[in-house]
């Protein structure tokens, strides 16, 4: 099958009428057959990928049309210097019977894209021929990312992502995507069949995931001291109120239920000898026999 043996980058050549039609399509004049090459991609699929995420099969549909006429260039630099393909159709395509690693219908994102046949883009073309470039990676905006034991906000829930849950894995799932805004060729994707760059900067998702752990930390911990100081609570009513809190509010409560906790947990003394209003059999009371 396509899906097992392609490359995620596979030589076509040159275009058809058809296909050079929809690439015209994207061009300020009409460019001949012989003046371009084109290639296929699997951009990105819905199998979970090394940081434990996947796409669900809602945020595929909405990225197909997104990707017509995006521009392809080299590890997610942002440079006009690094263009070098753009893609002229997609769509989604799979769900013949392979299977995801937890055992859904895979299905994934396959784009067709065009360079010019240059003397500088010769030795690019010669190494997708030859299987050289091959791994891709995207760029895209994912509007939530749910928990695939829950269904909640990953954020806001208790489960953590690579986690086992009654035999299941957690991983997060992106839906909601809203933009995309390149593809690049890669060394070593994060998706192992196509590779997938979810945010526009690894350095701002990499600060934006620290912030959501923090949260979830702080949460976590106002979870734990609200059930001390006041057991009768509902720990599920409690973790779902903590979910809605933001720092302040989170730091707020937790000052005052650790105040109440550490009254609650402070080791008593076994004398009351000395203190006022304390009745005699009372204080007494640590010799009765």
């Amino acid at each position: 099958m396509e899906i097992c043996k392609d490359a995620v980058v596979k030589g076509i050549g040159t275009p058809d009428g058809e296909e050079l039609a929809l690439i015209n399509r994207l061009t300020r004049r009409e460019l001949g057959a012989e003046e371009v090459y084109t290639f296929a991609l699997r951009l990105c699929d819905n199998d979970i990928d090394r940081d434990f995420e996947r796409f669900d099969d809602g945020a595929l549909e909405a990225m197909a049309p997104m990707f017509v006429g995006v521009s392809g260039v080299f590890d997610h630099q942002w440079s006009a210097r690094e263009q070098t393909a753009r893609i002229y159709r997609s769509e989604v395509v799979g769900g013949e019977g392979l299977l995801t690693s937890d055992g859904r219908s895979y299905r994934f994102l396959k784009g067709w894209a065009y360079l010019m046949r240059t003397p500088e883009n010769a030795a690019l073309i010669a190494e997708i021929d030859g299987g050289i470039k091959r791994e891709v990676s995207v760029g895209c905006c994912a509007d939530k990312t749910l928990c695939s034991i829950c269904g909640e906000e990953l954020d806001a829930c208790p489960h953590e992502k690579g986690a086992q849950y009654d035999g299941q894995l957690c991983c997060g799932v992106l839906t909601g995507v809203s933009d995309v805004y390149e593809w690049s060729f890669v060394a070593v994707p994060a998706q192992r069949r196509a590779g997938v760059m979810k945010s526009a900067g690894r350095r701002l998702e990499d600060e934006a995931r620290l912030g959501r752990k923090y949260l979830k930390g702080l949460r976590g911990e106002l979870v734990r001291l609200a059930g001390i100081a006041e057991p009768e609570l509902d720990h599920a009513l409690l973790e779902k109120a903590a979910g809605r809190l933001d720092e302040e509010e989170l730091l707020g409560f937790i000052k005052l239920y650790r105040g109440k906790a550490d009254r609650l947990l402070a080791p008593g003394v076994q004398l009351s000898y000395g203190q006022d209003g304390v009745p005699q059999e009372i204080a007494d009371g640590a010799f009765l026999i």
